[in-house]
């Protein structure tokens, strides 16, 4: 028997290497046991990280197109000469609004932090900036 196997002889019990308790599939499992839940605790961590990463990015873009919504109403409002409180109610909490009159041109801009889902992490502020042109006969004197 030099390392061949004979044809019509199956596994013996006590045979090296082999599962004798008659659990065929104990020499696969052995050395891999508690490896799952090794791996889930490596990646489970990674994983929150990610899913905190991404509802922070989806709540930056709601921030950002909510900025702009107002950016044009205040822009617009403006640019009648109409009093812009009305378009800084569309405002997410905490924004800055910023109106400024350049010859025939409004410029509205509006900056609101995004708070990072973690609390400890730093702030991200987003910007957002509608330009509109005065309209004929608008009352100058608002702004």
């Amino acid at each position: 028997m030099s390392g061949r196997r004979q044809v019509g002889h199956g596994w013996k019990p006590g045979t090296p290497g082999r599962a004798c308790d008659g659990n065929r599939w104990a020499h696969f499992v052995g050395g891999d046991r508690g490896s799952f839940t090794a791996e889930l605790a490596a990646g489970l961590p990674a994983l929150l990280l990610l899913l905190l990463a991404g509802l922070t990015a989806v709540n930056a873009v709601s921030t950002q197109a909510s900025c702009l919504h107002t950016a044009r109403e205040v822009a617009l409002a403006a640019a009648r000469g109409a009093d812009s409180a009305d378009g800084e109610r569309a405002a997410p909490p905490g924004a800055e609004v910023s109106v400024a009159v350049d010859g025939d041109r409004v410029q509205a801009t509006v900056r609101a932090p995004v708070r990072a889902l973690g609390g400890q992490l730093p702030k991200i502020t987003v910007v957002a900036t509608a330009v509109a042109a005065v309209e004929p006969g608008a009352d100058e004197g608002r702004w």
